[in-house]
Formats: structure tokens, C-alpha cells, sequence
């Protein structure tokens, strides 16, 4: 009895991560949508790339790997930080899955962290596909994401400050829009 216990709770446990570990395109949560944070390039492997939505922080990854990102769909700024800070406007479509391509370019200490969101008919999306069938995404745990969130309660608000008051008018950062998700059959 204890064994067959054991291999139900077993099977609910894995069962229920599965979706999030996974290998491949994982559509949102209903009532969501999903963006996926890309490198497809080994140039730059050993920098790590801080990500934030908003006001908080998300995520940190580097080298050839990829995040996912769920989130309300609607309008909402996205950003990472290196030795730049580089913010993508968004306009989300319920269900929509959209990819950020995240490139290293060369800066003065540490690498500059880039964004260019590409949608199916993209030459690059095959890159994506392979990477994201490849391996399954990285993921920040919770109690790190927290950690940061607290460390960075002054760094946050003072870069989007400057965001408001400076660089979105002076700088031309990209914009996602709604027609840009990804096609469900395209992802397979």
C-alpha cells in the first residue's frame, strides 16, 4: 500500500513540473502571456545578464541558454541590466509567446546587453527553436529573485527614474507588439 502511495505522489509531483522544466515552447497560463529571453551566441558565455520586469527584478542568466517569462498581457516594460541598461516596450496579447533576442555587445568594462525581439519569419528563429527543443530554460529560483529584490530596492526605482526621465526620449529602444507572437503550429 505505501508503494503504490509513494507512485501516485510521485507521479502528481512530477506531473504538475513538468510543463515547467520541459524542453520546448510551454504556452502561458490561461489569462497570460510568455516571453522568452534568448542567446543563441557563445560569444560572451561568461557574462551574466540581470532581468527585470518593471519594477522588479525576474531573472539572471548567461551564455547559450534562454529564460521564459510569463506575465500579464498588456502593456509592460521589460529590461536588463550590465554595464548599460537596455528596456523593450511591450504590448502583449493574451496566450501570445514572444522572443527576446538577448545580444552581447562589446562595452568599456563589461559587455553591453542588447534586445531585439524577432517573430517566426525571422532567419534567427530557427537558432531559437533548436536552442529551446535543446535544453530546458533557466530558472532564477525564488528565494534568489527575493534576495535581489531587496538588495535592489534603491538600484531599481533610480534606473527607471532615469528611464522616465531621460533615456526613453533620448534612446530608441525596441517595441514588442501583439502581432509579433509567435504562431502555436510554427513552435511544434
Amino acid at each position: 500500500m505505501k508503494t503504490i502511495i509513494c507512485f501516485v505522489l510521485l507521479s502528481v509531483l512530477t506531473t504538475g513540473s513538468s510543463s515547467i522544466l520541459s524542453q520546448g515552447f510551454q504556452p502561458p497560463a490561461p489569462g497570460k502571456s510568455v516571453v522568452y529571453f534568448v542567446r543563441v551566441t557563445k560569444f560572451g558565455s561568461a557574462v551574466s545578464f540581470e532581468f527585470f520586469h518593471q519594477d522588479k527584478y525576474i531573472g539572471i542568466f548567461k551564455g547559450y541558454n534562454y529564460m521564459r517569462y510569463e506575465c500579464d498581457p498588456g502593456q509592460q516594460l521589460l529590461w536588463a541590466s550590465s554595464e548599460n541598461k537596455e528596456f523593450i516596450t511591450c504590448d502583449l496579447k493574451e496566450g501570445g509567446t514572444y522572443i527576446v533576442m538577448v545580444d552581447v555587445v562589446m562595452g568599456g568594462w563589461k559587455a553591453h546587453v542588447g534586445f531585439n525581439p524577432i517573430t517566426a519569419d525571422d532567419e534567427r528563429f530557427v537558432r531559437v527553436k533548436e536552442l529551446i527543443n535543446e535544453k530546458p530554460p533557466v530558472i532564477t529560483p525564488k528565494e534568489k529573485i527575493d534576495e535581489m529584490n531587496q538588495k535592489l530596492a534603491t538600484f531599481i526605482p533610480e534606473q527607471l527614474q532615469k528611464y522616465n526621465d531621460i533615456w526613453k526620449d533620448e534612446k530608441n529602444f525596441k517595441h514588442i507588439s501583439p502581432d509579433m507572437a509567435i504562431p502555436p503550429d510554427v513552435m511544434k
